[in-house]
């Protein structure tokens, strides 16, 4: 397997962790958001960005931001139906200064 190409992202590394209220955190399940998955709905879904222009800001071709972008998602609406919390961590990024 090919070693993954470095994304750039401005999300900065830190805790973020997001969970659902009213269930007891012994009971709680979780799915681990990368920071280029963050970066990618960040960039496709907030800012309304096109995946082209996604690809140009990460740094990576077109077709990667769409499988990240869906693997982003897949967790999300897993963790939003099955109420499990989200926590974003890792991924192979280098952190990009906003312009």
């Amino acid at each position: 397997m090919r070693p993954k190409k470095i994304r750039w992202v401005c999300c900065p590394p830190g805790e973020r962790c997001f969970r659902p209220i009213g269930k007891p955190v012994r009971r709680l399940q979780g799915v681990i958001l990368s920071l280029d998955e963050m970066e990618a709905v960040r960039l496709a879904d907030l800012q309304g960005f096109e995946q082209e222009r996604v690809a140009r800001w990460m740094r990576v071709h077109r077709s990667t931001v769409s499988r990240i972008l869906a693997s982003a998602r897949r967790k999300i609406g897993d963790a939003l139906v099955n109420c499990k919390a989200i926590k974003v961590e890792g991924g192979c990024c280098k952190i990009k200064k906003r312009n």
